[in-house]
Formats: C-alpha cells, sequence, structure tokens
C-alpha cells in the first residue's frame, strides 16, 4: 500500500474568481509523536487530535512570525486541553483531566463541561492577542465558526475531525473584500453547504487533492505546495528556569534544601530537566555558601 504524500502536511488553496480561501490539513507521524509520552483513551485522543489539526488551520493565517494556540479551559472530565502550532509548522499539544475511566460513548460536550474556549495569537517579539468563546456548541468546528464569526467578522467553515492514528482537517474563509454582490453571497453558501457534505473517513483516508476534487470539481480551485507539520517542544532548560524564577528564591531554595535536587518533567514531551545547588545559585545570581 502507496504510503499518503498528504499525511504530516497542511496546504492551501484558493477558489478562482471568488473571495475565498481555504487551508487542509491532515496529521499522522506528528500526532502519534505528541501522544507518545501520554496514556490517553480513544476519545481523549480523538478529541486532541481535532484541537491539533485546528491549530494548524488558523496559524496558517498568520502573515508573521508566531504562534496560534488554542485552549479549552473546562469543568468536566477534562479540565483543559491545549493544541498550539507555530508559523514554521512546528505542533505540540496536551490534555489534562481526570479521564482515565471514561467510557467511549462520551463526548465534545460532556467531556469539557461548561468550557471556555481561548484562542491566542503570540506574534513573535509583540504584544499577543486572545479571543474568548463560550464552547456551548456541539463540536469544536461550530465553536471555532461562531469565534471567526464574532471576532474576525469573517465567514468561515470547519471540518474536523480524528481517530486514534490520523487526524484531518479542512477550512474554507471568507477573505475580507469590497463587493457585496448577490454572485458573492451565493457562492459563499454553495461551497459551505459542499464542504458539509465531506466524510469523516475521505478526511483521514484520501489524499488532499482527491478530497477537494470529489468536494469541489465544479469549481476552479488552486492548491499551493504542501507546508510539512512535525511534533516539536520548545521547552528547554532555559525556560525551566525561567519558570522556578517566576516561584522565587525562598521556595525554590527551601526545595532543594529538602529535597537535594529540583526535577522537572515537561508534560508534553517527558523530557527531564534536574537542577542542583550550584544550578540554583547560577539561576538566582547567588554566591553558594560553603
Amino acid at each position: 500500500m502507496r504510503a499518503m504524500k498528504s499525511l504530516d502536511t497542511r496546504q492551501r488553496f484558493l477558489f478562482d474568481d471568488t473571495h475565498i480561501r481555504g487551508e487542509i490539513t491532515t496529521l499522522s507521524e506528528s500526532f502519534k509523536a505528541i501522544q507518545q509520552s501520554q496514556d490517553y483513551p480513544p476519545v481523549i485522543t480523538a478529541i486532541l487530535g481535532e484541537f491539533l489539526v485546528a491549530a494548524s488551520l488558523l496559524s496558517a493565517t498568520l502573515k508573521f512570525k508566531g504562534i496560534v494556540s488554542i485552549q479549552a479551559i473546562g469543568q468536566g472530565t477534562i479540565t483543559s486541553i491545549m493544541a498550539e502550532c507555530s508559523n514554521n509548522t512546528q505542533l505540540r499539544g496536551i490534555v489534562r483531566g481526570d479521564y482515565q475511566s471514561i467510557g467511549d460513548n462520551e463526548n465534545f460536550k460532556t467531556l469539557l463541561g461548561s468550557a471556555t474556549l481561548a484562542i491566542t495569537i503570540e506574534p513573535e517579539g509583540r504584544e499577543r492577542y486572545q479571543g474568548l468563546v463560550p464552547m456551548d456548541k456541539d463540536s469544536l468546528s461550530e465553536c471555532l465558526e461562531y469565534y471567526f464569526d464574532q471576532s474576525e467578522q469573517l465567514s468561515t467553515k470547519i471540518k474536523l475531525t480524528a481517530d486514534q492514528h490520523t487526524a484531518a482537517g479542512v477550512l474554507i474563509q471568507e477573505m475580507p473584500h469590497s463587493s457585496n454582490d448577490e454572485q458573492a453571497r451565493e457562492n459563499w453558501q454553495h461551497l459551505s453547504v459542499l464542504l458539509e457534505s465531506l466524510k469523516p473517513e475521505e478526511q483521514l483516508k484520501l489524499e488532499h487533492e482527491e478530497q477537494l476534487y470529489r468536494l469541489f470539481h465544479e469549481q476552479k480551485v488552486r492548491l499551493f505546495e504542501r507546508e510539512k507539520l512535525q511534533f516539536f517542544c520548545s521547552c528547554s532548560k532555559a525556560r525551566t528556569a525561567k519558570m522556578l524564577v517566576s516561584l522565587g528564591a525562598d521556595e525554590v531554595n527551601q526545595i532543594i534544601q529538602e529535597q537535594g535536587l529540583i526535577d522537572v518533567n515537561c508534560e508534553f514531551c517527558d523530557q527531564h530537566y534536574q537542577f542542583d545547588q550550584s544550578d540554583i545559585d547560577e539561576i538566582f545570581n547567588q554566591p553558594s555558601v560553603h
């Protein structure tokens, strides 16, 4: 069986003679790498997959260096779920909560309970921007469509799906334009209905080109080059040291005195960092006491 070229890639596409753009993404090895240090039940894995694909699709809209993160803080079995993607297509994500005993019949809404969705854009070297919307829809796709409608005033349609091994998504969006004619409205309505007909099994198993042809073969669609997506964790000993600084010298030194060492594990990639007294002295610019 030949390998799919679309796996772990993202592609932009345009509809000629319209003001509508799109992005299409499929994750596989990058998705598995993100799960590697965790033991998520299948239903949690699928929800995380949708968040990762959504972060990838949204980051494609950035016109500058930066990171897009999508995070839900809930009161259900899942207390938080987060996925982020940088403009250079590096992904990571994590789920927190008491999810080990959940059943396979749980769904997006019941697992998150009363939740808020935060979409955060962090431009490199500039102040970050965050939009908040309630997670009162039946799917992440619908919540994100509502976000774009309310925060960006951009008509957006999103289809997300995932299983334990693969996650996929398609986004179409009406770009800002001055035209207010009936034809533009008809174009958007027609393409939205076509996208809604896309089946999850088609998203997970078909190449991007084939998905778009099945959906939009009567339209003029321009599909651009593939961008490779990969798991990458931005943790480092230096960033972990900054976290310790935020705790304060008194608290950190007390931990060192009680335990001899400070051990920190990255939740995203399971990388282990260890700090001894000399490390702590250096972090806080203190002379060692002998």
